[in-house]
């Protein structure tokens, strides 16, 4: 083994020393792989840590609020402070206060009758005051068209037409006075306001109808059926007259002889009840004029000084429930030999001209005897009361003033026109 192995023996340890090298080399890797990944191990839990330590930080985020949680804590304190608001006890002390609901009942109403003889307005403050409207329209253009002038020309007798007519006068009834007026401004044209109106004041007043006398004094109860349209007052009307008959010390029998609605006949109940009278009724859908042969025959057999039959609104182009009227009118006078003794007509003011077109078609179709007019005081239109005197030559028995049990005023032309014109 000379020189040659020499050589390979050296050659053969570096190999070996080559080989420990990369063996040192590789095991020296794989301990700092294995300490790295010891470390990205550790790492991680160190964060977690970290993380969990700040996790604390938003831990004082709920010590706030806790924080608020005191502040509801004295809301419920001033929760009590309202329970001391009930304590003012002397509050239901107003349980007196009733005393005013028995006020508001319908029940007491009746009581107004005390308030009757009371007279806390006279039946001229009533009037006056129901006429307000009217006489402030009417005059207020009367003022205006003969302001300034010292006589009265053709301009101004224009301007007095049209201040009649805007009045619900009616057409007719304006012709006739401007034509006396003309008659009387021919002999003297030098008229002044105050002669103007003296003049207006005597012509409408001999226009107007006289209202008839009491109730005549007779052995048989004495019977009024009431007639028109719906929703001018019919019902009210009634009420309003039997009460005004009671304070005269009659007896008084209503009959109920509308029997379409159910609504007219709870009324007239409750106007009987308030004004304490009786009332004859039967099922809705009854014949009408058996309700009004009932309750004749009741009245009369009572003694009743008088009867009120309500029949149903009806407009006058309705055929078959004018031929009713008749019908009624015909049973009447099967228990009372003139009976109905006054067929009443009931007008709503208010509508004007339209009041003045119903009596005309009523008066056409059935005899009517006398006309109530309604809701005076509510309206500019009194005028209609000139018209309906003068053209239909029926004399007006009442007129409605106000919603008052005591409004309803038996009609007296002479205190219409002093009222209207002073």
């Amino acid at each position: 083994m000379g020189l040659f192995d020499k050589v390979k023996g050296f050659f053969k340890s570096k190999e070996d020393k080559k080989e420990e090298g990369l063996s040192e080399k590789d095991v020296a890797r794989k301990e700092k792989k294995s300490v790295l990944e010891a470390e990205s191990v550790v790492e991680p839990i160190e964060e977690n840590d970290t993380e969990s330590e700040p996790e604390p930080d938003p831990e004082p985020e709920p010590d706030p609020e806790p924080d608020p949680e005191p502040d509801p804590d004295p809301d419920p304190d001033p929760e009590p402070d309202p329970e001391p608001d009930p304590d003012p006890d002397p509050e239901p002390e107003l349980d007196p206060e009733p005393d005013p609901d028995p006020e508001s009942e319908p029940d007491p109403e009746p009581e107004l009758d005390p308030e009757v003889k009371i007279e806390l307005k006279t039946k001229k403050e009533r009037l006056d005051a129901g006429l307000r409207k009217t006489k402030e329209s009417f005059f207020g253009r009367l003022a205006r068209t003969v302001a300034g002038k010292s006589t009265i020309d053709e301009s101004a007798l224009d301007e007095i037409e049209e201040a009649l007519i805007s009045s619900d006068i009616g057409v007719e009834t304006t012709i006739r006075i401007i034509e006396k007026l003309e008659e009387r401004v021919e002999r003297d044209k030098y008229i002044n306001t105050s002669e103007l109106n003296n003049f207006l004041a005597e012509e409408i007043s001999l226009l107007m109808q006289d209202s008839y006398d009491e109730i005549p004094d007779i052995d048989e109860p004495y019977v009024i059926m009431i007639v028109g349209v719906n929703g001018v007052g019919k019902t009210t009307t009634i009420g309003k007259l039997a009460h005004q008959f009671k304070q005269q010390g009659k007896k008084v029998v209503l009959g109920a002889a509308d029997t379409f609605r159910a609504a007219a006949v709870d009324q007239l109940v409750i106007w009987a009840e308030r004004v304490g009278v009786d009332i004859v009724k039967q099922d809705m859908g009854s014949d009408p004029a058996s309700v009004a042969f009932d309750t004749i025959q009741s009245a009369k057999a009572s003694g009743a000084d008088v009867v009120i039959i309500d029949t149903a609104g009806r407009l006058h182009n309705n055929v078959n429930l004018m031929r009713e009227l008749g019908k009624i009118r015909s049973v009447m006078g099967k228990v009372i030999l003139e009976a109905p003794h006054d067929v009443m007509l009931v007008l709503d003011a208010s509508t004007g001209q339209n009041a003045i077109e119903q009596a005309k078609q009523f008066t056409s179709a059935t005899e009517v005897d006398s006309i109530a007019l309604t809701k005076l005081d509510g309206t500019a239109k009194g005028g209609v009361v000139i018209g309906i005197s003068d053209q239909f030559k029926i004399p007006v028995r009442y007129i409605g003033v106000g919603e008052g049990v005591n409004d309803l005023q038996k009609f007296n032309k002479e205190e219409f026109v002093e009222s209207l014109f002073n």
